[in-house]
């Protein structure tokens, strides 16, 4: 990898070029250039994603669907114009598979609630690993308490990977789901989805993915997948923040009951009873999030224009080039050697408390992450209470990682 192309389907894309579609990296913190590493809590969005919302809100504002005015008809072909961009990127069957949400969050916990209370019975087991994100672990808590259900844990290794052989011996008669991450946003691991998805439907039983931390990095077919549910908030794939997607196949949705009541999701009203609207709108109740999709289908529109192919392949180079300058510190320490990884370095510092690393890379213009990540058990299973995280994205450089580098070695002796 070198710092001036990536290179995608035979043409070279200038990174400079592609940094200046981020406004938000052109300035300065602290008197140094900004160097944002902060990617898998939330990413930048491209001059075509702000346009695009601001456009919709000068000139396109109006509520969705219902109205035959001008302006709902252009709000309604926008809004439903993002959906069809979703399904294509995700290549989903048929529109009616992509339900907006408000990010992935609201989608678990609409999967939980829906499916789980109506499929789960006392003694019944849902499986999650031990490498999950807060939000794909206190949903299916709160909906085994409802019901009686237990939750069962795939371990992870030394290495942060999943413990494949384990996964297949948890399953048994009352195995009834999985809901497993694709991408560890602690670790950076990478799971072996197609396989997770293949075991758990060769015992006929649903799966969700967790998509957050794969979809905007590398590609993601939801029918090769196989995959009974997918979810992904557009936050974190250079979109705006507040839309999220649920993608679920289309006989488990039209099975599902509604989560949330209100307008949009019916077809028909009186105080004795009340008919729910076709899929999608069934799990769309209210007013939605319309600049919020329409933007995301603005940010799908320019992850396609790059390619994620691309995307990948230059942040694994990013990756590796992290990796190898980290790995040549002594006091440093990498939580998280999987074989597989996305763009994302937890780590630790000596005895030093990760606040304070990160607090003095500030200093220096450079944004990192500490804590737990949403991913405390995962902390536990280390034994640690926090690391610092650098997680990257396309539009970041190597020059970046040196700079990160640079100032990580002044860093040490300050905490060490």
């Amino acid at each position: 990898m070198t710092q001036a192309t990536i290179d995608h389907q035979g043409r070279a894309l200038d990174i400079e070029r592609v940094r200046d579609d981020f406004p938000v990296l052109h300035q300065e913190v602290h008197g140094a250039p900004l160097v944002f590493f902060d990617n898998a809590a939330s990413s930048q969005r491209p001059s075509q994603v702000i346009e695009t919302v601001r456009r919709y809100y000068e000139r396109d504002h109006a509520n969705v669907h219902r109205g035959i005015h001008t302006l709902s008809q252009r709000a309604t072909e926008a809004y439903e114009g993002a959906r069809e961009k979703v399904r294509a990127f995700i290549n989903a069957r048929a529109e009616k598979e992509i339900v907006f949400v408000r990010g992935a969050t609201e989608a678990i916990n609409l999967v939980a609630n829906s499916w789980g209370r109506r499929n789960l019975s006392p003694g019944d087991e849902v499986i999650i690993s031990h490498m999950e994100h807060h939000s794909n672990i206190v949903p299916w808590q709160m909906v085994c308490q409802a019901t009686g259900a237990k939750l069962r844990v795939i371990p992870i290794t030394d290495a942060g990977e999943l413990d494949m052989q384990a996964y297949r011996r948890l399953f048994g008669k009352r195995t009834r789901f999985v809901a497993v991450t694709a991408v560890s946003n602690a670790l950076g691991t990478v799971t072996p989805a197609k396989e997770l998805v293949r075991i758990a439907h060769d015992h006929r039983v649903p799966i969700l993915i967790d998509g957050c931390q794969a979809v905007p990095h590398m590609p993601v077919d939801v029918q090769d997948l196989g995959a009974d549910f997918l979810v992904f908030s557009g936050h974190k794939m250079f979109g705006p923040t507040g839309i999220g997607v649920l993608y679920g196949r289309e006989d488990h949705l039209e099975a599902m009951p509604p989560w949330q009541g209100g307008g949009e999701m019916i077809d028909r009203v009186t105080f004795e009873e009340t008919t729910w609207a076709d899929l999608p709108n069934k799990f769309e109740a209210g007013t939605p999030n319309i600049a919020g999709a329409i933007g995301l289908g603005a940010a799908v529109d320019y992850v396609n224009d790059i390619g994620l192919d691309a995307i990948q392949a230059w942040e694994s180079g990013l990756l590796e080039h992290a990796t190898r300058h980290l790995e040549a510190l002594p006091e440093v320490r990498i939580l998280g050697t999987a074989e597989h990884k996305a763009a994302v370095i937890s780590f630790l510092v000596g005895d030093a408390h990760p606040t304070d690393v990160a607090t003095l890379l500030d200093m220096k213009g450079i944004a990192v992450r500490t804590g737990h990540h949403c991913a405390q058990p995962v902390m536990q299973r280390f034994g640690i209470p926090a690391t610092v995280r650098a997680s990257f994205a396309f539009y970041n450089t190597p020059d970046e990682i040196d700079r990160f580098v640079a100032a990580l070695k002044k860093v040490i002796p300050m905490v060490c």
